[in-house]
């Protein structure tokens, strides 16, 4: 049996704590600096403590005679909670989009005992497992697209958005510039931007990139695919008023700002799907051909329990490979990166199996 530490109990965060919970092969504990949320936990399995995770000696000193943590903290957090593990000799997981905080945290696994495992959940995390399993089924790889939306079922106002996760991670993505595979090369390419439009099952979409959720697949593809690229997918119109507030209003400059504007505007919902839909064109045995992976993930009850639909797919992203690396699935020590991981291993862990009730469909045609 593990002794594993969540540190964050927001709503991933307490969602990574129930499912664990639920488990014969997990003691949990959620730590926090707010007082509040610790105290919102009503879980009866599930042991809280106080941590100012923004320290790491503290972080260190909490995570004594704990197997793991797993980070739900916001981004900035990350390299106090990463040194913080390795000083306490506790595998690590985290669930961060941001491109300089997971190569801290690369750094630290260089000559660690422990894994270090950053960018689990979904985007990036599921959607890199996704990728890869599809890229290994070409000889060559002509283009790579992964595209991922945590949407409202039932979109009411113009951005046609309710919020699903954290706001500092969302603003991130749309500001920071975004990782991706151009003609062959390792390139940064502008958030926003790479418009493109889609249908899935009568409902249209549209697509643009974002920072973070390729994770680190296109550095991994490099040599094999000349494009990888990633694009969150929204309803159409939200990119042009997200671009409207952030360039002609000048917010990219005031991000504070924009996300009290976020957070006092959008309402939360856990009436949410989320939809990952990856394509991969190149070739197979000398022919030229298109392969593509759609999940489609909307909010249900497990184990009695309401979850939103990027509740589910977060905590079963990092969850399933926190479960691997416990039965020995994976390695034991240093870097792992989520192309690393079997797609087919994945989805039989005991959380990993989670994302079959998303409506896991494999499409292939000949170009």
């Amino acid at each position: 049996m593990w002794n594993i530490c969540i540190i964050g109990g927001g709503k991933i965060g307490q969602t990574i704590a129930a499912f664990l919970a639920e488990s014969a092969n997990y003691t949990v504990t959620v730590a926090d600096q707010n007082l509040e949320a610790l105290k919102a936990i009503d879980q009866p399995n599930v042991a809280i403590t106080q941590i100012d995770a923004a320290d790491a000696d503290a972080v260190a000193k909490t995570l004594g005679g704990f197997d793991a943590v797993i980070s739900a903290a916001p981004f900035f957090l990350t390299p106090t909670i990463a040194e913080g593990a390795k000083r306490a000799g506790a595998h690590y997981f985290d669930l961060t989009e941001d491109v300089a905080s997971t190569n801290i945290v690369r750094e630290l696994a260089k000559d660690a005992d422990t894994v270090f495992m950053p960018q689990c959940g979904l985007a990036p995390g599921f959607v890199g497992i996704a990728g890869a399993h599809l890229s290994a089924e070409f000889d060559s790889i002509d283009s790579l697209s992964l595209r991922v939306g945590a949407l409202p079922l039932y979109p009411t106002n113009a951005l046609k958005y309710n919020l699903t996760w954290s706001t500092d991670g969302l603003i991130n993505e749309y500001c920071n510039p975004c990782d991706a595979l151009v003609d062959g090369h390792l390139v940064k390419t502008a958030p926003l931007q790479d418009l493109e439009t889609l249908s899935v099952d009568g409902v249209d979409y549209e697509c643009f990139n974002t920072s973070g959720g390729l994770g680190t697949l296109a550095e991994k593809l490099q040599g094999k695919a000349q494009s990888v690229s990633y694009r969150t997918i929204r309803y159409p119109g939200h990119r042009d008023i997200v671009k409207m507030l952030l360039h002609d209003l000048g917010l990219v400059r005031r991000r504070d700002v924009l996300k009290g504007i976020f957070e006092t505007a959008l309402p939360r919902t856990e009436q949410d799907v989320v939809l990952v839909y990856c394509t991969a064109t190149g070739l197979i045995n000398g022919e030229f051909r298109e392969r593509s992976l759609i999940n489609k993930t909307v909010a249900r009850k497990i184990n009695g329990t309401h979850w939103s639909a990027i509740q589910i797919t977060t905590a079963a992203g990092v969850t399933g490979v926190v479960d691997m690396v416990r039965c020995g699935m994976l390695a034991n020590a240093g870097y792992i990166a989520q192309e690393d991981i079997k797609m087919s291993d994945f989805l039989t862990t005991e959380f990993g199996h989670l994302y079959n009730a998303g409506d896991l469909t494999s499409l292939e045609n000949a170009a």
